[in-house]
């Protein structure tokens, strides 16, 4: 049998685990609920004691949380491990871990239009940085920037940065936000818990996050609002974030969160929250913006790096 990678995407809520060979397409995927597992150790030993043939002997991760250093902690989870420890124990040759959403930036070149709803009207500029982020069980942000040779991904920890408000209803919730958390930051709104807080705020209803969409989908007008009040402040940032970073190649909006909200963007105040950030409006209403509509697309991109590893071998 041809050689394989273990591949996982792991978030603070669930792990999506495969396998991939020489293409770096994934098989053999599964969903795993995080709080099923004391640790990550334990969730890949009992997906790699389940799978038939040989085991794989290099991995690619990819973590809800900084790399800077062997010891890895998911920021959103009480979960840590050491880099090389995890390798050792697992029996791999080549442990890659990277950044969610740095890996879900490998695999933006991947998708195809069918995976992607686009939001407005605009055009990209060739050559120009992109932006990706999304919002899940937190707020992911990576930056693409093309080379002469292929592209460079920048991962980031801009969903901590801190939330402010332009109106007084956005006044009302950082005043609430600030009494409960203390200092806010962006992804304590532009997250799955960050909408229930929010819905709980605006209508006194404590739902799920699943349960708040669903509603909106299915018109209902409370969590219609709750849902486009998000969306108005998730375009706000990444407006901010595409002015800082000049991201004229476009925006792509991932994330759990995102995904599922991606039917509601259209007639809410989204894009027009974008594009409202004077004197800049102009240049920002040319900036595409799309939905990432895959179900995997962290899968796919720390398929690519797994696909890399192999290839190096």
């Amino acid at each position: 049998m041809s050689p394989t990678v273990l591949l996982a995407d792991i978030g603070g809520t669930t792990t999506r685990v495969a396998r991939a060979g020489m293409d770096g397409v994934p098989f053999d995927v599964r969903l795993e609920a995080n709080d099923s597992y004391g640790s990550l150790e334990d969730l890949l030993q009992t997906y790699l004691g389940s799978i038939s043939g040989e085991a794989p002997r290099y991995a690619a991760l990819a973590v809800a949380g900084p790399i800077d250093a062997d010891e890895v902690r998911l920021t959103n989870r009480h979960w840590r491990f050491s880099i090389e420890a995890l390798a050792r124990e697992l029996n791999f040759q080549r442990l890659e871990v990277l950044n969610d959403f740095e890996a879900f930036a490998h695999g933006l070149p991947l998708l195809t239009r069918d995976d992607l709803l686009e939001v407005g009207t605009g055009r990209a500029v060739p050559g120009a940085p992109m932006l990706l982020c999304g919002p899940g069980t937190g707020l992911g942000t990576a930056f693409i920037l093309p080379r002469e040779e292929g592209y460079e991904v920048i991962p980031s920890e801009a969903g901590h940065m801190r939330l402010g408000a332009v109106t007084t209803d956005e006044a009302r919730i950082v005043a609430h936000l600030v009494r409960d958390l203390g200092p806010v930051s962006v992804e304590h709104v532009l997250s799955g818990s960050g909408l229930v807080r929010l819905h709980r705020i605006l209508s006194g209803e404590q739902l799920s996050s699943h349960a708040i969409i669903k509603a909106a989908l299915d018109g209902q007008r409370q969590e219609k609002e709750s849902c486009h009040v998000f969306l108005r402040l998730l375009g706000r940032v990444l407006g901010d974030l595409a002015l800082a970073f000049e991201a004229k190649g476009g925006v792509f909006v991932g994330g759990g969160v995102g995904r599922a909200m991606a039917h509601l963007f259209a007639e809410s105040p989204f894009r027009a929250a974008f594009e409202e950030h004077p004197p800049y409006t102009d240049r920002l209403a040319l900036v595409p913006i799309h939905v990432v509509t895959h179900a995997t697309p962290g899968l796919v991109g720390i398929g690519e790096i797994g696909r890399r590893l192999l290839v190096d071998q």
